[in-house]
This record gives C-alpha cells, sequence and structure tokens, in this order.
C-alpha cells in the first residue's frame, strides 16, 4: 500500500503519525478534512484561532484534536513542524486500533468541517 493510500496516517512504533497542515490566526477553529500539498503529500488540515507565537496556535491543536478524538492530551504530541504549518503528530497507542479509529472518524467527517 503507498503512504497516499493511507492519507495522513502513518503506523509507527509506539503509535499513529499523522501528517497535517494547521492555519494558525484563522478566523475559527475547526478541522477542514484531508488536502493534498504540492509535492502531492496528503495531509488533515486544521485551523486555529490562536496565533503562531509562543506555542498558542500548537497547544490550541493538540487541545482541538484531543477533544474531537477524545483522547488524553498527552498521547498527542508533535513531532516535526513546531514552527511551521506543516506538522507530523505522534498519537500515542496501538497503531492498529488507533488507525482503525481515525479512519472511522474520517469517514464520519466526510469532508465537510467540524
Amino acid at each position: 500500500m503507498a503512504v497516499t493510500d493511507r492519507g495522513p496516517f502513518d503506523p509507527s512504533t509506539g503509535g499513529l503519525r499523522v501528517a497535517l497542515r494547521l492555519q494558525p490566526g484563522a478566523r475559527r477553529t475547526c478541522i477542514e478534512g484531508l488536502g493534498k500539498l504540492a509535492d502531492g503529500k496528503v495531509v488533515l488540515r486544521v485551523r486555529v484561532t490562536e496565533p503562531p507565537e509562543g506555542g498558542k496556535a500548537n497547544a490550541a491543536l493538540v487541545r482541538l484534536l484531543a477533544k474531537t478524538w477524545k483522547l488524553p492530551k498527552t498521547a498527542i504530541r508533535i513531532l516535526a513542524g513546531h514552527g511551521q504549518r506543516q506538522k507530523t503528530l505522534l498519537i500515542s497507542g496501538d497503531p492498529a486500533a488507533l488507525e482503525a479509529r481515525l479512519r472511522n472518524w474520517l469517514a464520519d467527517l466526510g469532508g465537510g468541517r467540524r
């Protein structure tokens, strides 16, 4: 299975990696759904109202995803992209179970906004 077939999810040791693109300073906080970067990589597109200063946008991202996915905030860690819009997260736990759970959530999202 190609990476793009997996969407933004990539099972790894200790959890599930999630590729995303964050837009800080947006008018409203929401998860937009999937998007494709210029290089063809599929990412989860997220907007937060907090500014990209002092880690505020990153903290808002973690809070939003933890609440939406019903996970503890401590289970979500930013692996790469702390100061950039494109980020890689690690969700701690069983990779297969997390991927199945988040794929179901993504199907329920249906490309719409939440």
